[in-house]
């Protein structure tokens, strides 16, 4: 493998991964502040959407991390053989 393309690769998957991350980071902030004006909109002294919401939306956040990581799995192994 050429130095050049080995870089590259290293930034793809970097690129990747990273993208993954702040999707994930994305989804779970999108819950926790979703059951924070859900219990500020329903006057609620213990913040019980917000904790249901946090908990879902974090499986949400693994659920389609997992599916994401999957999914490049095989096509990046396929490449690699092609390329060597």
């Amino acid at each position: 493998m050429i130095p050049s393309r080995k870089k590259k690769k290293s930034w793809d998957s970097y690129a990747r991964y990273s993208s993954i991350g702040f999707q994930m980071l994305a989804i779970i902030l999108l819950g926790v502040f979703g059951g924070l004006k859900l219990d500020q909109w329903l006057h609620m002294k213990v913040h019980v959407f917000t904790i249901i919401f946090s908990i879902l939306f974090v499986i949400l956040s693994i659920y389609y991390a997992v599916k994401d990581l999957l999914k490049m799995g095989p096509k990046d192994k396929t490449k690699q053989n092609k390329e060597e």
